[in-house]
């Protein structure tokens, strides 16, 4: 596990937060552990909703879409069949992302960070070159996170937000660091009151993601991959 430095300027030049952009994908990748294959959809209390998260809809259209487009890349690679064996729950994985990328957008909006153009430009820069090219990100991201090449910037939005909100509140990879984060997205998570299909399973607020996930995501706050989409 690395340590991670004292917060730096705002000065810092995009090399500089490299590792910071690292270890906030390592965030990213812990959202997707795997868990139960669930292909059901709808609900009675929320119909045509996998989940309602602050009052508003995620729509199972909307999931399905997401891994819809996972699929069709999964189909273009020429490891095809090990991709989708291995992404069996992508539905699962897909929606606890969406509802967790939510609970990031309200602690960000909460503590007064954004991510301009420029940032999200410069971390995706950063994930290529040291993915070695955008061909070799999205192979990464597809075969460790299934993630389609049209999601990737959501990914990097993901991972700016991440990255900052931890600066924000002072967290490292220490025990009080990383129960200033949890007690942060967790007071969030529950502000929003994450209602999910009981078909996808249950949220878990203290984990800040579905209850049956079994890596919990904060713990890999302060883990850097050796390399982005280290499974390249």
């Amino acid at each position: 596990m690395h340590r991670r430095t004292q917060p730096r300027p705002h000065s810092r030049t995009a090399q500089d937060r490299t590792p910071r952009r690292r270890t906030a994908l390592a965030v990213s990748a812990a959202l997707l552990a795997a868990a139960p294959l669930l292909t059901a959809c709808g609900g009675d209390a929320h119909p045509g909703a996998a989940a309602v998260v602050g009052g508003e809809r995620i729509d199972v259209a909307s999931l399905q879409a997401q891994v819809k487009d996972v699929r069709d890349a999964q189909a273009a690679s020429p490891e095809s069949a090990q991709l989708v064996a291995s992404t069996g729950d992508l539905g699962r994985r897909k929606l606890n992302s969406m509802i967790f990328d939510r609970i990031v957008e309200r602690v960000a909006r909460d503590h007064g960070v954004t991510a301009s153009r420029a940032e999200l430009q410069a971390t995706r820069t950063a994930f290529v070159r040291q993915s070695g090219g955008e061909d070799r990100l999205a192979t990464a991201l597809l075969q460790e996170q299934g993630v389609a090449p049209g999601q990737i910037d959501d990914v990097v939005r993901r991972n700016v937000l991440l990255g900052k909100i931890a600066d924000k509140v002072g967290a490292d990879d220490s025990p009080e660091g990383q129960k200033k984060l949890t007690d942060v997205f967790t007071a969030a998570s529950k502000d929003l009151g994450v209602d999910v299909n009981p078909r996808y399973g249950a949220w878990d607020d203290t984990r800040i993601q579905l209850a049956s996930a079994t890596t919990p995501w904060l713990r890999q706050v302060s883990e850097a991959p050796d390399a982005v989409g280290a499974g390249a």
